[in-house]
């Protein structure tokens, strides 16, 4: 990295922490922020009240990705929606069925329940029979998940993290179950399987967005706002060079 590159960076960063605060205390002190409606994660809201009356289970899949490789970000986003589901059953006392390929993934997931029962280690002991590692192989995860949607009492199925070719079964499955569906990826390879297959859909960096939108927390708000700023203006920044480049 040049000299020049590593000053831009420096900029840039300083520039996102100034926003990141910035967007905190104003949303801390009690002003809103206005959000693209993301018709997704309205109807997720709805599936634990929707699992509570039909006595079945939801099912969330965080996917194939792990914790510490370059899908972490898809599997923080299946675990930030984990982490509503969890304070949610914490609630009304219906756990979701969480499945995953990676074990690390199933640490964070027990650790998300554990946080939302609290001190309640019944309920809690209870919900973690609901987190299962299934297997690392695509297609054998895939076989698992494609069995418990088949076998287990499953009414809301979810599916955000990293998937490849494997999703188009399992998203299949849910389909023809009639099951309600909700997918999403950043993979643009398994995105036009996920829009074949899922009711909603969540279309690349928008699972990013999950903690932002279930859980309206100042920080993640603050998180989003920041980000968007900083489009806008890496955005001025292409367009003043391309000027000034044409000016000389």
């Amino acid at each position: 990295m040049t000299q020049q590159a590593l000053v831009m960076a420096v900029v840039f960063l300083l520039a996102f922490t100034g926003l990141l605060l910035f967007f905190t205390a104003r949303i801390t002190a009690g002003h809103s922020l206005a959000l693209r409606q993301i018709r997704a994660f309205d109807r997720l809201k709805g599936l634990v009240g929707r699992s509570v009356e039909s006595g079945r289970a939801l099912h969330l899949s965080l996917g194939m990705g792990g914790l510490a490789d370059q899908t972490t970000a898809d599997s923080l986003a299946g675990l930030a929606v984990l982490n509503y589901l969890a304070g949610q059953a914490a609630t009304t006392g219906a756990p979701p069925l969480v499945s995953m390929a990676d074990p690390t993934v199933m640490l964070f997931a027990q650790n998300a329940i554990r946080a939302a029962y609290g001190d309640d280690t019944e309920g809690a002991e209870a919900a973690y029979r609901h987190i299962r590692w299934i297997a690392p192989q695509p297609a054998a995860y895939a076989a698992g998940v494609m069995n418990m949607l088949d076998l287990d009492e499953v009414d809301s199925n979810v599916m955000i993290g990293k998937f490849g070719d494997e999703y188009l079964l399992m998203g299949e499955t849910a389909a023809r179950r009639g099951v309600a569906h909700i997918g999403g990826t950043s993979d643009p390879n398994t995105l036009p399987f996920v829009y074949a297959t899922a009711d909603e859909i969540l279309l690349g960096e928008e699972i990013y967005a999950a903690g932002a939108y279930l859980q309206k927390r100042p920080a993640l708000l603050a998180s989003l706002a920041a980000q968007d700023s900083m489009r806008w203006l890496v955005a001025l920044v292409i367009l003043g060079s391309i000027l000034l480049a044409s000016l000389r």
